[in-house]
């Protein structure tokens, strides 16, 4: 996937682009979040965007003090700088597509999971052309209904729903508020984890780097902010692998980059995390074959959300990861 394309290109209606707010994008203003978006266009065409009212929030103009909140439908329209004509999408190539009809493991008339690939973000933005959401509605140009129901890191792979109807997308919303739907991660982290089972609560609060990057962080006990959030997983000790320690997570919470952060304060980082990990260490695994971190969506058990029968998802492990637990058996 090209990176540095500019965003502007990236939006695949001529009419518009709509956009479901998750907990990544929760609580934060509504130019920031253009701002974000469309990383490359220019500021003050974002401002005249939102002033004209072309931007909407759940239909309705906003301005620019809004914050989102979770599930609001952003209406982006399409960018059209001053002098130059609507950039349209540019055609995936078929080696950026070929790879989503093998990663299918579930579809119905309702729902859509893929295997999703380390390396792929769930949606375009920040500099990428085409995230999954975006190469799905250009091989299926005749779907009506196409809407990430939640999302995974870029680096993470595994499991990832895909709502084809309205309905089910509001249904799955409202069992993950609940926690009705079971989610678990395997990861190797660095260190000798000796826990057969651990339960870990911590208030976390994301934040923006000088750059724009987020970033989450872990609040002390004495720190009180209404933007914290409490997170909650319960990891389990799979085997010790000499400096490393393969691990299952069961997520309680769904908070930005939780497993990561969490292991990380913990001082068991996770092999292979840019942005939370040991970098030293990161370096020298990549020269052992290990070039992506190794966070893995395996398992996610929920009803289904029209007809509420119990639905088990299964995602293997990526031969990449495999192999790696395989070098380190060894």
């Amino acid at each position: 996937m090209n990176q540095n394309t500019n965003t502007k290109n990236f939006f695949s209606h001529e009419k518009a682009t709509f956009v479901t707010i998750d907990e990544a994008s929760e609580t934060q203003k509504i130019d920031n979040f253009l701002l974000k978006v469309l990383k490359n266009v220019p500021k003050s065409h974002v401002y005249k965007i939102l002033r004209s009212g072309e931007v909407r929030v759940n239909k309705k103009r906003v301005d620019t003090t809004y914050r989102l909140k979770l599930e609001d439908l952003v209406r982006i329209p399409p960018i059209a700088i001053e002098g130059q004509k609507t950039q349209a999408l540019e055609t995936p190539k078929v080696q950026q597509t070929a790879w989503l009809e093998a990663s299918i493991i579930f579809e119905d008339e309702a729902l859509l999971v893929i295997n999703k690939p380390s390396g792929y973000a769930v949606h375009g933005g920040s500099g990428l052309n085409f995230g999954v959401i975006e190469l799905l509605r250009h091989l299926r140009p005749h779907a009506k209904f196409l809407e990430l129901v939640h999302r995974i890191d870029r680096d993470t792979s595994g499991i990832l729903l895909i709502a084809k109807k309205r309905s089910a997308l509001v249904n799955m919303h409202e069992m993950m508020r609940h926690n009705r739907i079971e989610k678990k991660y395997t990861m190797m982290v660095e260190g000798e984890w000796t826990e057969a089972k651990k339960t870990v609560e911590l208030m976390l609060k994301k934040t923006l780097t000088k750059i724009g990057e987020r970033r989450v962080n872990v609040m002390e006990d004495d720190d009180h902010d209404e933007d914290q959030q409490l997170s909650k997983s319960i990891f389990y000790l799979k085997k010790v692998l000499g400096p490393y320690s393969l691990l299952e997570a069961k997520l309680i919470t769904g908070r930005t980059h939780q497993l990561r952060v969490q292991l990380a304060h913990l001082g068991f980082p996770i092999l292979g995390d840019d942005k939370y990990g040991d970098f030293k260490l990161n370096k020298l695994l990549e020269k052992k074959g290990l070039k992506r971190m190794f966070l893995h969506a395996f398992s996610m058990k929920m009803k289904h959300p029209i007809t509420e029968e119990p639905l088990e998802l299964k995602a293997p492990l990526p031969r990449e990861l495999d192999a790696f637990v395989s070098q380190c058996h060894q």
